[in-house]
């Protein structure tokens, strides 16, 4: 049989022969993240990689902060126990965050988009380094330890439990050195806790955001339980749209790193200007009082008692105030302030609080010799431990040591 005579037996069939009829192939992803995300191409040993990539100026405000490092870190520093952190220039200081193709973490989670930002210069650049499909996660661990090479520092927001193990895994599960696995890391998280527990029923970043720097998130944002999916969503239909609100979620969460840290070190750099007035920062008095917390946990003493003295001006609620009361004493008895001290305890305990009865029976017999004005107040105290309302443990944990105290009192007023 002839070929033409094929041919024209397939046309009569209804059968095209040739390409000229044939339609071209539908394109695999419509809407490609680079069509979606401003950035741009690297190409690595492994392959090219996306980068979405943004600049700020150092003076741009996010939310009451502005992203420039103004303030020294030798008080987080010192916090930290990380004494290299102080001595760093801003721009070694490398502010990261991951998306993550799962929130519990193990073997089989992937960093699918990492955030950094960086001081370059005289702006802030934020780059996102981006995993098209889970084959180019060398070339996305190879664009990133390139990014970080100049970083001498890393901070984080939970990155200690979550980000950095998970990013040190991911480069040994690819036979690489992860490449800030011994540089001085900084997580904001527990200092956040340390500093806003008291007063704010959340210390999550985006919480932190609008309650401290005052940042709000515009319609683009996405809940972070939702992003895994929207990423497997994306592998599955090559559509990118719905991933730009995952790339604003991870910015927002880049340069609320930087502005945190940049509102906080301005807080603890100089808590009290030169003429011990409070900063225009301070607002709370909450705040204040866990800043005198943590100056006292230093042994910044002078401070801690400036600091509790402001708070006390302040509006507290009834239990943080007589905790800070008795904190303002006891700092005032380490620095050999007696009478400030004294002048402290008469003031709680005359609102029955047991300690200050105790402390003022140990001055008056140590300090004063002062035996009966000490044997009064333990006495008082011990009327107040035995009374019915008083908790059980608490009672235990005093009368005893009351009692002996008496005791020894009136041994010594006898001899007297």
């Amino acid at each position: 049989m002839s070929t033409d005579s094929l041919s024209d037996r397939l046309k009569a069939l209804g059968v095209k022969v040739g390409a000229r009829d044939i339609p071209p192939p539908r394109p695999r992803d419509p809407y490609p993240i680079h069509h979606i995300v401003p950035g741009r191409f690297q190409a690595t040993s492994h392959g090219e990689v996306f980068l979405g990539e943004q600049r700020y100026p150092l003076a741009h405000q996010h939310g009451y902060a502005a992203l420039g490092a103004a303030a020294s870190l030798r008080t987080i520093a010192e916090w930290a126990r990380e004494p290299r952190l102080a001595q760093l220039q801003p721009n070694a200081f490398a502010f990261l965050d991951t998306e993550t193709t799962g929130l519990a973490g193990g073997t089989g989670t992937y960093a699918f988009l990492v955030g950094v930002g960086r001081y370059n210069d005289d702006t802030f650049q934020l780059v996102q380094f981006f995993m098209r499909d889970p084959t180019e996660e060398p070339g996305l661990l190879e664009a990133l330890s390139e990014f970080l090479e100049p970083c001498e520092a890393l901070v984080t927001f939970n990155g200690k439990a979550f980000d950095l193990p998970l990013l040190n895994a991911r480069y040994i599960a690819n036979g690489e050195t992860p490449p800030l696995a011994s540089v001085p890391h900084l997580d904001l998280l527990p200092l956040a806790r340390r500093l806003w527990r008291d007063r704010l029923p959340s210390r999550a970043l985006g919480y932190l955001e609008e309650h401290i720097l005052g940042v709000a998130r515009s319609h683009e944002d996405v809940p972070g339980w939702v992003i895994p999916s929207l990423y497997f969503d994306y592998l599955r239909s090559g559509d990118a749209r719905s991933l730009k609100s995952v790339f604003y979620h991870n910015a927002i969460d880049v340069l609320s790193l930087a502005a945190l840290l940049s509102h906080v070190a301005g807080l603890l750099d100089a808590p009290l200007d030169d003429q011990q007035e409070l900063p225009e920062t301070l607002i709370h008095g909450l705040d204040l009082v866990a800043m005198g917390k943590l100056f006292e946990d230093l042994r910044h003493l002078e401070t801690a008692m400036r600091l509790y003295e402001y708070g006390l001006a302040r509006d507290l609620p009834q239990d943080v105030y007589w905790e800070t009361v008795q904190r303002l004493s006891f700092v005032h008895k380490r620095h050999g302030d007696w009478m400030a001290a004294v002048a402290l305890w008469h003031q709680a305990a005359q609102r029955d609080h047991v300690y200050a009865h105790v402390e003022l029976a140990k001055f008056y017999e140590h300090r004063a010799r002062d035996y009966r004005q000490a044997a009064r107040w333990t006495e008082a105290a011990i009327t107040l431990v035995q009374a019915p309302d008083f908790a059980k443990h608490a009672r235990r944990r005093w009368l005893a040591d009351l009692e002996h105290r008496l005791a020894r009192l009136q041994r010594k007023l006898d001899h007297a």
